[in-house]
């Protein structure tokens, strides 16, 4: 039996440094963006330049995080004079794994090809500890997917 820590991830070591389970901005910056284009787009487009005033994001990083947030499909833009964006979709239907997934990728906790069978790990058929990261990675997804838009912006708006 072995007892790895799958240390053969084919990421360089400066790449993966342990910290895997910490957001970037991209994920926290862009969760508090799309909540807030979901409180206050309910009735019309909303421009980048007051998401970026009332969450202190330039509005430059808000285009980067809109624009992967459109790829996904959760934000629409529109053009004109009233232009700006909407959700794209109602926001009971979307979660927080959705929103983190489009900005930051998969939310795995760490390399393993116990989790992502696409890994290559020599000790992988042998290893006892990726029951404990693939358990982690499930909690995260579960968490992440259970929490919906829709009960962020109800309780956004009781604290407006």
């Amino acid at each position: 039996m072995i007892l790895c820590v799958c240390d053969k991830s084919p990421l360089k070591h400066s790449e993966f440094r342990g910290d895997r389970l910490k957001l970037s901005t991209k994920g926290k910056y862009g969760l508090r963006a799309f909540i807030d284009l979901a409180v206050w787009g309910e009735e019309k487009p909303v421009s980048l330049n007051s998401i970026a005033e009332r969450q202190e994001i330039s509005v430059s990083y808000l285009e980067q995080l809109m624009a992967k947030l459109k790829k996904a499909g959760l934000v629409k833009s529109l053009r004109g004079v009233n232009g700006g964006y909407i959700v794209a979709k109602p926001v009971e239907e979307i979660s927080v794994g959705d929103v983190l997934r489009a900005l930051e990728g998969d939310l795995i906790p760490v390399e393993c090809a116990g989790i992502d069978s696409s890994r290559q790990c020599s000790s992988s058929s042998q290893c006892v500890s990726k029951i404990v990261w693939k358990r982690i990675n499930d909690s995260i997804n579960d968490t992440v997917n259970s929490i919906y838009i829709g009960e962020l912006v109800k309780e956004s708006k009781r604290q407006i």
